[in-house]
């Protein structure tokens, strides 16, 4: 499904070539059909902003949001594990269902870059792609919310990746994300506090041992939604 490797592509970081090939965006997505008329406006809004903006004014404001802001890091397990032991092995097991798809991960690259994942998502069929991104739902609806409390076009893109889940989040499980205040993003005292890290090792040292499957990639991360019950059933 060509709608994923073009959320991908909004959510990476604006450049001559993302700008030259947004005008396409919108095509793709009539083609595949996957996001809902009601999410589909907003996010042909932001796909407009990046086909006619200035680069340099889009990679500031990017930035700002994504580079600049840990609360929005483009990172599934670090609003899940934050820093703890357990980041590592999903880490480790991601890599795994990865490369035994075939996809390649550049040295440079976490395995739970969002825009990684969607990639991923873009190679499998639908039906499994859809189970796959229902168990990040809360972590998607919890930037959403962060992103539209800085009104930001970005929000767009995470309301149409809860739709095509189609999966309603647990509020429970946003809330308890929620819970992290913003930092202000010009403020680079309290920016290089919260962006402190210990070592996180992945590979044969990794905390933990274990094979990959997509169990256990969903049993990750579904981390945050264990102690609010249940989810809801999927609409058929």
């Amino acid at each position: 499904m060509k709608t994923f490797k073009v959320l991908s592509a909004l959510l990476t970081y604006p450049s001559e070539e993302l700008v030259g090939a947004a005008t396409d965006f919108g095509a793709t997505l009539d083609a595949d059909a996957l996001i809902p008329a009601a999410q589909r406006h907003s996010l042909d809004c932001l796909i407009d902003e990046i086909a006619t903006g200035d680069v340099y004014d889009l990679q500031e404001r990017y930035g700002l949001l994504f580079d600049r802001s840990k609360t929005l890091a483009l990172y599934l397990f670090e609003h899940v594990h934050g820093e703890n032991r357990d980041r590592g092995q999903a880490m480790v097991d991601l890599r795994a269902m990865y490369e035994k798809a075939g996809l390649v991960i550049a040295a440079n690259e976490l395995p739970d870059y969002l825009p990684l994942f969607l990639e991923f998502l873009s190679t499998l069929p639908i039906a499994e792609a859809r189970a796959l991104l229902a168990d990040t739902a809360h972590i998607l609806a919890a930037l959403s919310e962060r992103l539209g409390r800085r009104q930001s076009p970005y929000k767009a893109v995470f309301d149409a990746l809860v739709a095509i889940a189609q999966d309603v989040p647990q509020r429970a499980a946003v809330d308890a994300l929620l819970e992290t205040p913003d930092a202000d993003p010009m403020d680079l005292v309290a920016l290089d506090a919260a962006w402190e890290e210990e070592e996180v090792r992945f590979g044969p040292g990794a905390q933990g041992q274990g094979a990959c499957s997509h169990d256990s990639l969903i049993a990750k991360l579904r981390h945050a939604r264990r102690a609010v019950g249940p989810a809801p059933s999927q609409p058929q």
